[in-house]
C-alpha cells in the first residue's frame, strides 16, 4: 500500500515503482531518519497532538525498528518506496493505530530535507577529520626530509631547487583550505527543515524550534519553500569534495612521476603498490593513479547535480531525489581515497640522493647569479640579460657555467660558488621560502594550525 493510496482509484504501475524506488541507496539514512523521527515525535508531545502514552509507544517502535536495522532483521517490502516509508510502515505493524500517527505534521520533503543535512554534517566532519590525519603524514615526513632537496619545478622543468619538506608542506597547505571549505559548509547546512512540511508549514501546533534543537541543528528554517526545495548544501559538498579531489589528484601525479625510473625520487613500498598481470618487472602506483583518475567522478557527480538543480521551480520535485546518490559517492570515494594516499605517503621510500642531484646543476642557480649581481647594483633585467646569456652560451659550446662565471667582468670568481651543489636552496630566505629558515618557521606555523582546526573539526565539547 502506497503513502497515496487514498487519493488515487488504481494500484501504482509497478513499472513506476522500479522507477522511482529510492530504497536501494537510501537506506543509508536509516538511523538519520530515525533521528529525526524521534524528534518529530517528542515535538507532536509536545504540542498535545500525541499523548504522553502515545509518545512513549512511538518512541519504543523506533527503537524496536532500530535493533532490527542494527541486527538486519527488518524485511523491506515491494510497496517500501523508500526508507522513510519502510520505517513508517513498520512502526505501524507495530503500534498499530497510534503508528498512523507518526506522519503527523510531516512530508517526506522536509523529513528526507532533515535527514540529508543530519548525514551531510556527520559525513563532512569526519571526511574534515580524514583530511588532517593526510596532513600529519605530510607533516610527519617534512620533518623527516630534514635538509634534503630536490629541484622546483615550474611548466614541468628545473626551476629552483626546494627544500623537500618545503614541498610536502605546500600540499598540507592546500589541503587546509580543503578543511575550511568543509567547516564552512557545515556551517551553512546547520539548518533544520523540519516543519516545513511539504512545502507551507502546518495548521498543527508543530515545534520546529525544538526539534531543531534537540537534533544539534543550529536553527531552523526561515522560510518553509526555500526548506524543502535548497540542495545548495549538497551542491557545496559536491564542490568541496571536487576540489579536495584536484588537490589529491595533484599529489596522485606527482608520485607517479616520481616513482618512475625516468624521476627516480621516490619508491613505493610493496604494500602500497600492484604488479602486472603480464609484465613480472613492474611495480605500479595504482593508489596514486586512482586518486588522479576518480577525482573525475568527483567533478562529474557536482556538475550532474548542478544540472539538476538549475531548471527546478519553487518548491520540492522528484528531480532531486538524484542529489543523494552523488552526494554518497564522493563521500565514498573520498573517504577511500584519503586513506589510501595516507597509507602511501606514510610508506613511501624518498630517493633524496637521486632528488639532490637533480637539483645540483648549475643551472638552477642562475637567479641566484641575477640576485648577485643585483645586490651589487646591477638592474635586474640587465642582470637577468647577463646570466640568459651565459646559461645559453654554456649550453651552445659545452662550457661548464662556473667557467663562464669566473671569467664574466660582471661575476667573477666571487659568484662561482653559488653555483655548487646545496648553496641555492640556502638562499631562499623570505618569509615562506623554501629555505632552511623560513622552512622552518613554517613547520612550526604549520603546526600550530593543525592545532587549531582539530579543535575546529571536533566542534562544541
Amino acid at each position: 500500500m502506497t503513502l497515496w493510496h487514498g487519493r488515487l482509484g488504481q494500484d501504482t504501475a509497478d513499472a513506476l515503482m522500479e522507477y522511482s524506488s529510492s530504497l536501494h541507496f537510501d537506506r543509508r539514512l536509516a538511523f538519520d531518519d530515525l533521528a529525526g523521527s524521534r524528534a518529530h515525535v517528542r515535538g507532536l508531545g509536545r504540542g498535545d497532538l500525541l499523548d504522553a502514552a502515545e509518545v512513549v509507544e512511538l518512541l519504543a517502535a523506533l527503537d524496536q525498528v532500530e535493533g532490527e536495522l542494527t541486527r538486519g532483521e527488518l524485511e523491506f517490502s515491494p510497496d517500501d518506496e523508500d526508507i522513510h516509508t519502510a520505517i513508517e510502515r513498520r512502526v505501524t505493524e507495530i503500534a498499530g493505530d497510534v503508528g498512523a500517527k507518526l506522519h503527523t505534521g510531516r512530508s517526506r520533503n522536509d523529513q528526507i530535507a532533515t535527514d540529508l543535512r543530519l548525514y551531510a554534517k556527520r559525513e563532512l566532519r569526519v571526511v574534515a577529520s580524514e583530511v588532517i590525519g593526510l596532513q600529519e603524514v605530510l607533516l610527519d615526513r617534512a620533518r623527516e626530509a630534514r635538509e634534503s632537496y630536490l629541484p622546483g619545478y615550474t611548466h614541468l622543468q628545473r626551476a629552483q631547487p626546494v627544500l623537500l619538506a618545503h614541498h610536502l608542506l605546500a600540499h598540507g597547505w592546500a589541503l587546509s583550505r580543503d578543511v575550511d571549505r568543509l567547516l564552512a559548509t557545515i556551517e551553512r547546512l546547520d539548518v533544520s527543515p523540519l516543519g516545513a512540511g511539504a512545502l507551507a508549514g502546518s495548521s498543527l501546533a508543530l515545534d520546529p524550534d525544538g526539534v531543531a534543537e534537540e537534533l544539534g541543528f543550529g536553527s531552523r528554517f526561515e522560510n518553509s519553500l526555500d526548506a524543502v526545495s535548497d540542495r545548495d548544501f549538497v551542491a557545496e559538498a559536491l564542490f568541496d569534495l571536487a576540489l579536495l579531489g584536484v588537490h589529491l589528484s595533484r599529489i596522485g601525479e606527482e608520485l607517479v612521476l616520481w616513482t618512475s625510473e625516468e624521476f627516480g625520487f621516490a619508491v613505493l613500498d610493496d604494500s602500497f603498490a600492484t604488479g602486472s598481470s603480464m609484465l613480472p618487472q613492474k611495480k605500479n602506483p595504482d593508489v596514486a593513479e586512482l586518486a588522479r583518475g576518480k577525482t573525475g567522478r568527483l567533478i562529474g557527480n557536482l556538475t550532474g547535480l548542478l544540472v539538476t538543480l538549475k531548471g527546478l521551480p519553487l518548491s520540492y520535485n522528484r528531480d532531486l531525489q538524484e542529489d543523494k546518490e552523488p552526494l554518497f559517492d564522493s563521500v565514498g570515494q573520498t573517504h577511500v581515497a584519503l586513506t589510501a594516499l595516507s597509507g602511501l605517503l606514510a610508506t613511501v621510500t624518498f630517493v633524496t640522493e637521486r632528488m639532490q642531484e637533480a637539483a645540483n646543476g648549475s643551472a638552477v642557480a642562475a637567479v641566484d647569479l641575477a640576485e648577485w649581481l643585483v645586490e651589487r647594483g646591477t638592474p635586474f633585467r640587465q642582470a637577468h640579460a647577463i646570466v640568459g646569456g651565459l646559461v645559453r652560451d654554456s649550453i651552445e659550446r659545452q662550457v661548464p657555467l662556473s667557467e663562464l662565471v669566473e671569467a664574466h667582468p660582471a661575476l667573477g670568481f666571487e659568484a662561482v660558488p653559488l653555483l655548487e651543489p646545496g648553496v641555492a636552496v640556502t638562499r631562499r630566505t623570505t618569509p615562506g621560502g623554501a629555505g632552511p629558515r623560513p622552512v622552518a618557521v613554517q613547520l612550526e606555523r604549520f603546526v600550530g594550525r593543525l592545532d587549531d582546526d582539530r579543535i575546529r573539526v571536533a566542534g562544541p565539547a
